[in-house]
C-alpha cells in the first residue's frame, strides 16, 4: 500500500533534514520527500500536523527472552512493547538459553521474528559456546546465518587467552566484537555502585575499578589483535575516559549507555527499590552527569534501553536476591527526549543516538535514515504529549522499571515498518 505521511515535521540526523515536508511511501521503501512522485496515489494518509516524522529507532540492547525464558516474556509481547516505542529494529544479546551459538538456532529465532512482521531483529552471537569462556563459537558460521557481532553479554571471560584468541579471530574476519567491561572478581557478590548509599542501606558493593580494570584489558588486547570494538553500557566516569583514551590513540572503538544510567544513579535505590538492581549497577551522581555529558559530545555513539523483563517473582524479593533488569524498550524515546532537552540539543542530535549513530555500529545500511529508497521504517511520534508511566501502560510482559511513576513527554503515535503500520494510538 502507498502511504502519504502529511504535514510533519520531518527530522532525519543522518542526512541534516529538519523541516515540514510530506514523506511518500511506495513498495515498503521511502520513494519521495516534499513532492509526490510520478503516479503516486495514496492508498493511506496519515496527518501528521503537529508531530515529527523520524527514522524508526534502533535498539542495540533489547532481550525478547526466547528462547528459554517464555515466562518473563515472549517474542510476540516484546514485539508489540517494541512497536509502542517506536522502535523498528532490535540488536539481540545471545544470553538465550540455550545461548545464541548454534547457527540453526539464530535462524530459528529470526524466522520466528519475521513470521511476526514486526521490528527487525539483527542478532549479536556468542563470542563463546555456551557464554562459557572456553570454546570460539563457530562465528563465520553464525554470520551466515544472521549474526551481526559477537558478545559475551553479562558473562565475562576468565581467561585473557582465550578471549585474545577470540579477538585475533574476529579481526581476521571483520566481526565487531561487544563486549561489556566487568571485572569479574572485582564484581564478584556486589549488587550496588561501592559507595555511600551501598553502605548505608547495607549492599555489597561493585567498585568501578570492575569497569575500569575489564576495559584496560579490553582495549590492549583489542590494540594488539587489531579488532573492531564496541564497549556495551558504560556506567562509570573513569570508563569513558578510558575509552576516550583509546579514541585519540587511533582505535577503532565505539561504545553506548543504558537510559537507566544515563538518568538514575545509586540514589535512586532508595529504600530497596530491586527495580534499580541492575547489571552494571547504578553509580554516583557525578558518575550519571559524565556519561550524560558524553552522549552529548559524542564521547559515546549511542544509547540503548537494555531492555530486560523480569517476571514480578524476580523482582519481588529483598534487593540483593532480585533478578537484575529493567524492562525499557517503551521508554527509549520518551528518555531520549527528556536527556536531549537537558543537554541543550536540537531533536536532530538527540536522535541521532537512536537512528544514525546506533545504525552504524549495527551496519544496517538501509534503516536509521530516511534517504529516498531506504527502508520505510518510521517512527511519527508527538514530542510534546505526557505520559505518566505505569504498569497499565506498558506493553511488555515485564512490568519492572525505575520509572514507573513519572512523567515523560513524548508519545509514539505511528510505527511503520517496511512501509506497513503497524501500531497506531
Amino acid at each position: 500500500m502507498n502511504i502519504l505521511i502529511a504535514n510533519g515535521r520531518v527530522i532525519d540526523p543522518a542526512n541534516d533534514v529538519d523541516r515540514q515536508l510530506d514523506v511518500y511511501v511506495v513498495d515498503g521503501k521511502i520513494a519521495a520527500l516534499g513532492s509526490a512522485p510520478a503516479g503516486f496515489v495514496a492508498g493511506r494518509t496519515i496527518d501528521a500536523a503537529g508531530l515529527v516524522v523520524s527514522p524508526g529507532l534502533i535498539d542495540l540492547a533489547a532481550r525478547l527472552r526466547e528462547p528459554g525464558f517464555e515466562y518473563r516474556a515472549t517474542l510476540e509481547t516484546e514485539m508489540e512493547a517494541a512497536m509502542a516505542g517506536g522502535i523498528t529494529s532490535l540488536a539481540i544479546p545471545p544470553d538465550t538459553d540455550p545461548t545464541l551459538d548454534e547457527p540453526g538456532l539464530v535462524e530459528m529465532l529470526t524466522y520466528r521474528a519475521k513470521k511476526l512482521n514486526r521490528a527487525h531483529i539483527y542478532p549479536v552471537g556468542a563470542l563463546t559456546l555456551g557464554l562459557k569462556g572456553e570454546r570460539l563459537s563457530e562465528m563465520a558460521e553464525l554470520v551466515e546465518a544472521g549474526c551481526v557481532a559477537f558478545s559475551q553479554a553479562n558473562v565475562p571471560i576468565l581467561d585473557n587467552m582465550v578471549l585474545m584468541r577470540a579477538l585475533q579471530y574476529a579481526a581476521t574476519f571483520g566481526f565487531r566484537v561487544w563486549l561489556q567491561p566487568i571485572a569479574p572478581f572485582l564484581a564478584r557478590g556486589g549488587h550496588a555502585h561501592d559507595g555511600d548509599v551501598a553502605t548505608r542501606l547495607g549492599l555489597a558493593g561493585t567498585p568501578v575499578a570492575a569497569e575500569t580494570v575489564a576495559l584496560y584489558t579490553y582495549l590492549e588486547l583489542a590494540k594488539i589483535t587489531g579488532a573492531r570494538l564496541h564497549i556495551t553500557r558504560l556506567s562509570s566516569a573513569a570508563g569513558l575516559a578510558l575509552v576516550e583514551q583509546a579514541r585519540a590513540e587511533g582505535m577503532d572503538v565505539t561504545c553506548d549507555v543504558s537510559i537507566n544510567h544515563l538518568h538514575l544513579c545509586d540514589e535512586d535505590i532508595g529504600y530497596f527499590d530491586a527495580n534499580c538492581h541492575l547489571v552494571p549497577p547504578l553509580r554516583s551522581r557525578a558518575d550519571r552527569d559524565a556519561l550524560a555529558r558524553g552522549l552529548a559530545t559524542g564521547s559515546i555513539d549511542a544509547l540503548c534501553s537494555d531492555h530486560t523483563p523480569v517476571d514480578d517473582d524476580g523482582k519481588q524479593m529483598p534487593f540483593s536476591e532480585s533478578e537484575t533488569g529493567a524492562t525499557g524498550m517503551e521508554l527509549l524515546l520518551p528518555l531520549t527526549l527528556k536527556w536531549g532537552r537537558e543537554a541543550g540539543l536540537t531533536l536532530s542530535q538527540a536522535l541521532a543516538r537512536v537512528t544514525s549513530e546506533a545504525a552504524r555500529i549495527v551496519g544496517i545500511v538501509k534503516a536509521g535514515h530516511l534517504a529516498v529508497g531506504a527502508r520505510a521504517d518510521v517512527c511519527v511520534f508527538d514530542p510534546e504529549a505526557v505520559v505518566k508511566i505505569g504498569r497499565e501502560q506498558l506493553l511488555s510482559q515485564g512490568k519492572n522499571t525505575p520509572f514507573l511513576g513519572y512523567e515523560l513527554s513524548g508519545r509514539v503515535r505511528y510505527t511503520l515498518v517496511e512501509g506497513q503500520v503497524m501500531f497506531g494510538a
